[in-house]
Parts: C-alpha cells; sequence; structure tokens
C-alpha cells in the first residue's frame, strides 16, 4: 500500500499549470493577469488560488465540474469573483491548462464561456500543446 501511495504523491507533485497559447502566440489567461487594470490584489489571489489546486487538484474546495473536461474555479478577489476554467490533461491529470478566466457578473457559468473553453481544449489536443509550451508561473510581474 505504502508504495501506491508514495506513486500518487509523485505524480501530485509533478502537476503544473500551463496556459493555453493561440495559434498568433497570445496566452489569454495570462494575459489577464497581467493586465495593468487587474487589481494586484485580485491577481495575487488567483495565484494564490491555482497554486492551491496545483496542490489539491480536484479536492480543492472551490472547484466545480461545468461540463465535459472543463473545471472551474471560483476566486474571490478584492474587487470581484472570477471563474477559472481549466481541464486536466496528460497521463495522470498533471497537466492543468488554463484555458479562460472571466470575471463573475452572473450566478451561473455563461454558455459561450464555456464554448470558449471547450475550444481551447480541442485546439490545445489538435495540436496547439506542440507549441512552445508556456510554463507557469502564476504570479504575475510587477507592475
Amino acid at each position: 500500500m505504502a508504495s501506491s501511495s508514495s506513486s500518487e504523491d509523485s505524480r501530485q507533485a509533478r502537476r503544473q499549470w500551463r496556459f493555453y497559447r493561440t495559434a498568433s502566440g497570445k496566452e489569454p489567461v495570462r494575459d489577464f493577469l497581467w493586465d495593468r487594470h487587474l487589481p494586484d490584489e485580485d491577481a495575487a489571489a488567483i495565484a494564490a488560488v491555482m497554486t492551491e489546486v496545483r496542490h489539491a487538484g480536484r479536492a480543492h474546495p472551490d472547484i466545480n465540474h461545468l461540463r465535459g473536461d472543463i473545471w472551474q474555479i471560483e476566486i474571490t478577489g478584492r474587487t470581484a469573483i472570477y471563474r477559472l476554467f481549466f481541464a486536466e490533461e496528460g497521463r495522470y491529470h498533471q497537466v492543468l491548462l488554463a484555458l479562460v478566466v472571466v470575471s463573475k457578473k452572473w450566478q451561473k457559468a455563461k454558455g459561450r464561456h464555456i464554448e470558449l473553453a471547450e475550444q481551447r481544449l480541442a485546439d490545445w489536443r489538435e495540436g496547439g500543446s506542440r507549441r512552445a509550451p508556456s510554463r507557469s508561473t502564476t504570479a504575475p510581474p510587477p507592475k
């Protein structure tokens, strides 16, 4: 039994965030986090929750399954509540692929944002993952 739990722990330790990258090289979630209009406190709150999810995976209390392979994290910032849509990729679900982030202004996730996340995931799976990978550093640079 010890080896099973040890194996599971090593897979969890390898879990990393990646940012979806468009064909033109843009990273919409990273761009959102680095936007000068996003308050520093909110960017820090998003980065902190991403770090927590990296360690806890889907066991994190703020994660909700939306549909298919799309998951959502609700993050409370100082000025707003944010929704980060992501998917788990890789053999052991070690890649947490950040697909879409939006400011929450409604009770339920909007279908168009879920559809955008699904489109980006399909693009990633069709070859977008072969683009130069964007390794995660969840904390945005100082503004």
